[in-house]
């Protein structure tokens, strides 16, 4: 494919912004020929990588160790299928997600910029205002539903200590009563204030969070096993026979279907996180121990856990904050509930409160800052009162199924964007270039390969995700296993889709690697 000639930004100098500014990891490389409308101290690329395995480790145990990866760990243990292949579908599904998740990671940890930026060079420099709008819409909806699951642990923790709170329970405003609403509001106010902080506070929180949340996991299972006996754990949560081999296969791609489509949201994201990685390989390392190892130990845990509780309690409990408030004990419920609503805290901010930030901040860099961009998400997620259609399975499936069907096909184009078109070289300059002197202007700054292949792959994504549903709620056949696949069919079409439109009509350029400014991905750095 023909590239264009490199436009003379690319030999402007450099300057570095205001560290007051609030970038949120330090100082950024902004050359002076950066178009304003596309570049803050945010999104330009990074002056210093810093972060090493660890801290990427840290941000997977933030992400797995929640009240939801518990209830999903716990939940492919009781399809009905044997526990070795349970445990098969989660070494396949999660060994995919670290696959993905490296080819994600790569470009933002080599040209230092955030997903949303890192998408000028796939949908134009104004063309990725349209990913970065449908990933900030999902992460915001998510935050909102995250922190209500906190304030739920942090609810029962009031009652416990505070009796008279319960006076509290009634009335309601807008669906929550007033216990609820300070709950949420004390969570809500704490994330803010970590988020404002920056990324360095962020990344110690992570640090300290992923750790916190193991020891009591450990803690509890050892309880739990102690009162139930070596003898009634079981690694099978199914209270019916079990499956015949043939009847177990699409069961087990199911679970490995369920597993990627768990991590399809901070799979995509991950870019914004790698950008801070010091270099690729420390950010694979990371992704080594936070995805197979830590997911798959997690889901050990979960189970035993939940495996305990019916000699223990009588009944199979799968949610930990109930668990916890079933020991009843003040010093297990405080320790419980508080240990998973920093959990959650920690999944909410690392993937559903930074990822927005950066895509908000990119639609108008001069106006809104990542800053401004998460407080937007944040107060876009009490405006939706996730706590009234939460329990809703079909305003679940036709809000964010709608919305979240479209991950995989954004995945799948940036994917072959990135790796077939574009062959792993990125203009860096050119993605703060405005105007036909940029490679990635394309038309009026859309590349419409990029927006056509992610409406074909959309539709049928969405189509596949949806109306399974509809055809059970229209009183059909019950065939809802199909939606577990909507990531795979959109990637997987997104992917085809641009593939073939570049090919036929070629809009996207692969620059030269020996030319100034230009990031070749296949050129690992010694250093």
């Amino acid at each position: 494919m023909a590239s264009k000639t490199a436009p003379t930004v690319a030999s402007a100098p450099l300057h570095r912004p205001d560290p007051s500014s609030g970038h949120p990891a330090g100082k950024a490389l902004i050359r002076d020929g950066y178009h304003p409308d596309l570049t803050n101290d945010d999104l330009a690329p990074l002056a210093r990588q810093t972060w090493g395995s660890y801290n990427i480790f840290a941000f997977w145990m933030s992400d797995v160790h929640s009240v939801g990866g518990y209830v999903t760990a716990g939940s492919l243990f009781a399809l009905g299928i044997a526990s070795w292949q349970v445990l098969v579908a989660l070494v396949v599904g999660i060994v995919i997600v670290t696959v993905f998740t490296n080819m994600v990671a790569k470009p933002s940890q080599r040209t230092g910029v955030p997903y949303p930026v890192v998408n000028r060079a796939v949908f134009g420099v104004r063309g990725a205002h349209i990913p970065a709008i449908i990933r900030g819409l999902i992460a915001t909806a998510w935050y909102g539903v995250q922190t209500y699951l906190a304030s739920q642990a942090l609810t029962i923790v009031f009652l416990k200590f505070l009796p008279a709170s319960a006076a509290l329970l009634e009335p309601e405003l807008l669906g929550l009563d007033a216990l609820g609403w300070i709950s949420y509001g004390i969570l809500w106010i704490a994330q803010a204030a970590l988020f404002w902080r920056g990324m360095e506070s962020i990344r110690r929180f992570i640090d300290f969070a992923g750790p916190a949340v193991y020891l009591v996991m450990i803690a509890l299972a050892v309880y739990l096993v102690t009162q139930a006996g070596w003898g009634s754990i079981s690694l099978s949560l199914s209270a019916g026979p079990p499956m015949e081999l043939g009847a177990s296969i699409p069961v087990m791609l199911s679970a490995i279907a369920i597993v990627v489509s768990y991590f399809s949201g901070p799979m995509l994201n991950f870019g914004d996180f790698s950008r801070y990685g010091r270099s690729f390989a420390a950010v694979k390392k990371g992704n080594l121990l936070g995805l197979p190892v830590n997911f798959l130990f997690f889901s050990l845990l979960t189970v035993i856990c939940a495996s305990a509780t019916v000699p223990v309690f009588g009944r199979l409990i799968t949610d930990p904050i109930e668990t916890v408030d079933a020991i009843g004990t003040p010093f297990a419920i405080l320790l419980g509930g508080l240990t998973f609503v920093t959990a959650t805290v920690g999944i909410n901010i690392v993937a559903n409160f930074i990822s927005p930030a950066f895509d908000f901040t990119n639609v108008s860099p001069r106006r809104i800052s990542w800053r401004t961009g998460g407080m937007i998400a944040a107060v876009g997620s009490v405006a939706l009162t996730p706590w009234n259609w939460y329990g809703d399975a079909q305003a679940i499936q036709y809000s964010l199924g709608v919305l979240g069907a479209l991950i995989g096909p954004l995945f799948g184009i940036l994917i072959a964007g990135y790796y077939l078109v574009g062959r792993q070289r990125i203009a860096v300059d050119d993605l703060f270039t405005m105007g036909p002197a940029g490679r990635y202007w394309y038309r009026g700054g859309v590349n419409l390969n990029a927006v056509r292949a992610l409406v074909a792959s959309g539709l049928v994504s969405v189509a596949v995700a949806v109306v399974p549903a509809l055809v059970v709620d229209l009183g059909g056949p019950s065939v809802t296993w199909i939606s577990d696949f909507s990531w795979f069919v959109g990637c997987g079409l997104g992917l085809v889709a641009f593939r073939e439109l570049e090919r036929r009509r070629p809009r996207m350029p692969s620059p030269s690697a020996d030319e100034a400014g230009v990031d070749d991905g296949t050129v690992h750095p010694t250093v």
